[in-house]
């Protein structure tokens, strides 16, 4: 059983092709001109060993949202093509996961039944921009899209979090790059 997706969409504001092979090997090519879009899509490839490969252009010198989102949308329409009729994987999965900062868990119910809950970030985060063109705010508006579209069940929790940087970048000798106090 082939268990790939293969889609495209195109609006007025996006194209977007993708597709996925679930029984890969974490291998990716993705180029949304969205940079840290693009760096997520390609960590979420490698940790879930998803290939993945994704060819996005939208009107981004306007706003990222309508790339960023129908990008979200065609993942979540592929891996739902891609899972078929679900036999052979386990329904429930979960983690938590230290990333920088945060401690972050995920839980997912492949059930057919879309939901989202998604909480945890700090206060202002939903306007932090992250790498000049991402902002906070679409961090949920992903999870959502992906999860309406996959007709999966995800809580996404930031069970907290220690430092000031709503994006820390890294840690060179203990101090966050993303902020200028290097806390």
């Amino acid at each position: 059983m082939s268990r790939t997706a293969k889609l495209s969409r195109k609006t007025s504001e996006s194209s977007v092709e993708l597709s996925l092979n679930l029984d890969g090997s974490g291998k990716s090519n993705i180029s949304t001109s969205v940079p840290f879009y693009d760096h997520m899509l390609t960590a979420f490839s490698k940790h879930s060993l998803i290939d993945l490969d994704v060819k996005a252009s939208g009107d981004t010198e306007i706003d990222v949202h309508h790339t960023v989102e129908d990008v979200a949308i065609v993942l979540g329409q592929a891996l739902a093509q891609a899972l078929g009729d679900k036999s052979g994987i386990a329904r429930y999965g979960d983690a938590t996961v230290p990333l920088d900062e945060a401690l972050v868990r995920a839980v997912v119910d492949v059930s057919g039944r879309p939901f989202l809950v998604h909480s945890g970030e700090p206060q202002g985060f939903e306007y932090h921009l992250i790498g000049g063109h991402f902002t906070g705010s679409m961090v949920r508006h992903v999870f959502e899209a992906i999860a309406f579209n996959a007709g999966i069940t995800m809580h996404v929790n930031v069970l907290g979090r220690q430092g000031r940087s709503p994006h820390c970048r890294g840690r060179v000798q203990g101090r966050c790059q993303g902020d200028a106090q290097g806390r």
